[in-house]
């Protein structure tokens, strides 16, 4: 098998992947390891890549990353760029790399001032999506830990909001007096209430979650149901604090499995049909554009 072009890689706190392209776009190899940011020091991560992709290569070949590699814990901080700005910015950080094979190039996060706030790696993913969506307005919804709601405009990002509300249920369902209510099954029609009730009435946000505790030991409410609520309840609250964001908007949201499906599910509960974008792919196509742009501005054959 030949060797690629170049390659893409997005590291992110748990986890590192990379793709091993050709210029066409092919993808000629694939890796993935667990050494993500968060379990490295500064000096590992020229050590990590080289074990993953080194043999990939027998001359000088680009690799473009995105995440937390480019963070101030990571293998060299990317600066910045503010909104608004490109959704893809530019301006690589470049590490000093032991193989001379490997020309590694980290793309930049972004940040917005007012309120304040910071990404990185979404942006790749959002970017990734507007090259597969050309002309594309609207708002992005990148469902996670952290989950953003980003405002794009003529492939510019306008502004951003990060809700931390995968954190608030692993903190809430793991070490509060709740963790004693909390099953591992799923309960539809308690997403729905819970979510019904975010939106309506989010300043009652403490007094509705000890209710769950409450209702649990009362009158059996199934602990699978109390964990659906919670999860909706928190969304809701969410989708409440976001709705100038979506309100009106054509809504994308990145993101596979059970977490994007209740957001596309909660969204449509008011009346907004999101559409559920390929994470992977809006990765890869993010990587794509940026190494088009560095091939067509800044590399050295052109």
């Amino acid at each position: 098998m030949s060797m690629p072009d170049w390659i893409a890689v997005d590291w992110g706190t748990s986890n590192l992947r990379a793709w091993g392209l050709s210029d066409s776009g092919t993808v000629i190899k694939t890796a993935q390891s667990d050494k993500g940011m968060g379990k490295l020091t500064r000096d590992e991560f020229d050590s990590v890549l080289n074990e993953l992709v080194g043999a990939w290569v027998d001359r000088p070949t680009p690799v473009i990353a995105c995440g937390m590699v480019g963070s101030r814990q990571g293998w060299v901080e990317a600066p910045y760029a503010s909104v608004p700005c490109p959704a893809l910015p530019q301006g690589f950080a470049r590490p000093t790399v032991s193989n001379p094979n490997l020309n590694v190039m980290i793309i930049p996060g972004i940040k917005q001032a007012v309120p304040a706030d910071v990404m990185r790696g979404e942006e790749t993913q959002v970017a990734g999506f507007l090259a597969l969506n050309k002309n594309w307005d609207g708002v992005v919804c990148l469902p996670g830990t952290h989950t953003k709601w980003a405002l794009v405009s003529a492939d510019e990002m306008v502004s951003f909001q990060t809700a931390m509300t995968g954190d608030l249920f692993a903190a809430i369902s793991g070490h509060t007096v709740l963790r004693h209510s909390m099953g591992d099954g799923w309960d539809d029609e308690g997403f729905d209430i819970g979510l019904e009730d975010g939106l309506s009435h989010p300043e009652k946000l403490a007094g509705r979650m000890f209710s769950l505790r409450a209702e649990g030991l009362l009158n059996g409410l199934p602990n699978d149901t109390a964990r659906a609520r919670l999860s909706g309840f928190l969304i809701g609250l969410e989708l409440a604090a976001a709705k100038p964001y979506w309100l009106g908007q054509q809504v994308a949201v990145i993101g596979e499995g059970s977490l994007s499906r209740l957001y596309i599910h909660a969204l449509a509960t008011q009346s907004v049909a999101a559409t559920q974008v390929n994470a992977d792919r809006a990765t890869l196509a993010g990587l794509t554009a940026a190494y088009r742009h560095w091939k067509e501005n800044e590399c050295p054959a052109h």
